[in-house]
């Protein structure tokens, strides 16, 4: 198999996908000349799964001390699926691969924001109750709140304003590779915390490494075990904002709603005449930019096959299907190691390979696919060196 390999080439291909800070996702057309959009709108975001793939690297195997070359890389696996079909999706739907970070980046920070506007409009609202309010203004509230009902959201507001003081550290504050236990002596080893793939891939956790770059996972530890405040007390991990990134029912729409204008019935004429395009999430774009792509196995309409910025990666969008597909497959395990089926094994079961097999197999298929790499990364390069001037012409970086 060369599942850890093509782990280490779909990381490289994600790597030179990068927004410019003018593409919003617009791209130019096959002419070359006129800028088309990829339009999302019309679409959710959609987690799938969560996965570590144990692989080959270079750093590792610079350093002298270390005693190990294989590295922990992290993928989230998403699909982008039409609005009107995303609980099934099941046509029409673009699949994706990014590096855990980026999409915790994205889904976090849009969480956060999901959040923080929650609170301020139940603070509104409180406020509103407390001074008895006119009746204009509990409208106004009711239309910011949408689905929060203000008689519940306090209690769950007046719970993350005051976690710490409750004993709690929200966990998206271990997005990073955070140091949580540091050595006093030589003798000693120092923890690391991260996020962590868990329950097959089905959550996101936060779990103890041991280096600084959270490349070696120690599921041995519990983080709880190494959390206190300021004053030494113990502390203790709140999952509730993690949870909402991988939640199994959870559709994000990449469509912004906007808010009801008070001078819309105004502007009703003008509106005839010019028609707003639909403004898309943050999020989608930052996931999309940033992801690998495999569009054309679910159908998905207007992606990358369709223009000409995305030329490298609709080449490379079969060795992304294929590896998404080995991850779905089970290919690996929870950590990360590869799962080799052979003919003694139980129907349906695996064999973990040694840590011989593992570095053989790696090695085996580097020499196939160096060549591929390299023009990967050669191509994110020259894009990199010209991106002032597509910038200039409305293109953008694939």
């Amino acid at each position: 198999s060369a599942n850890s390999a093509q782990a280490n080439y779909v990381s490289n291909l994600m790597r030179g996908a990068r927004p410019t800070a003018n593409s919003q996702l617009r791209k130019l057309d096959q002419n070359g000349d006129e800028e088309i959009e990829v339009d999302l709108s019309g679409y959710s975001v959609k987690f799938e799964q969560c996965q570590f793939v144990r692989t080959y690297d270079d750093e590792l195997a610079e350093e002298e001390d270390s005693d190990t070359v294989l590295a922990t890389k992290r993928f989230v696996i998403f699909r982008l699926c039409p609005d009107n079909s995303c609980s099934s999706c099941n046509y029409g739907y673009g699949e994706y691969i990014v590096d855990l970070d980026e999409y915790l980046e994205a889904a976090v920070g849009y969480q956060e924001e999901l959040q923080n506007d929650m609170c301020e409009a139940c603070n509104e609202c409180q406020n509103q109750q407390e001074d008895n309010g006119d009746q204009d203004g509990n409208d106004n509230n009711q239309r910011k709140l949408q689905d929060v009902d203000c008689d519940s959201c306090y209690d769950e507001c007046y719970k993350i304003e005051n976690m710490e003081n409750n004993g709690y550290i929200d966990a998206t504050k271990f997005l990073g590779c955070e140091l949580v236990y540091d050595a006093q002596d030589d003798n000693a080893a120092s923890y690391y915390a991260g996020p962590i793939c868990a329950s097959s891939g089905s959550k996101i956790k936060i779990g103890i490494f041991e280096d600084e770059n959270c490349y070696i996972q120690d599921p041995s530890k519990d983080v709880d075990d190494y959390l206190m405040d300021g004053d030494g007390y113990p502390m203790k991990l709140s999952h509730a904002l993690l949870k909402t990134t991988y939640s199994e029912d959870s559709c994000v729409s990449c469509l912004v709603v906007e808010e009801e204008d008070e001078n819309q019935d105004e502007n009703n004429d003008n509106n005839d005449q010019e028609e707003k395009e639909p403004e898309v999430l943050e999020m989608c774009e930052q996931l999309y930019e940033s992801a690998a792509k495999c569009e054309s196995d679910g159908g998905f309409d207007g992606g990358i096959e369709d223009y000409q910025a995305y030329t490298n990666q609709a080449q490379q969008e079969g060795a992304v299907c294929e590896f998404i597909d080995s991850i779905k497959s089970k290919s690996y395990d929870e950590y990360g190691e590869i799962y080799v089926k052979g003919a003694n094994s139980s129907v349906g079961g695996g064999s973990k390979t040694s840590g011989g097999q593992k570095f053989a197999l790696t090695f085996f298929i580097m020499g196939t696919i160096i060549l591929s790499v390299y023009a990967a990364m050669l191509h994110s390069k020259l894009t990199k060196s010209g991106g002032a001037s597509l910038s200039d012409q409305g293109g953008a970086l694939a």
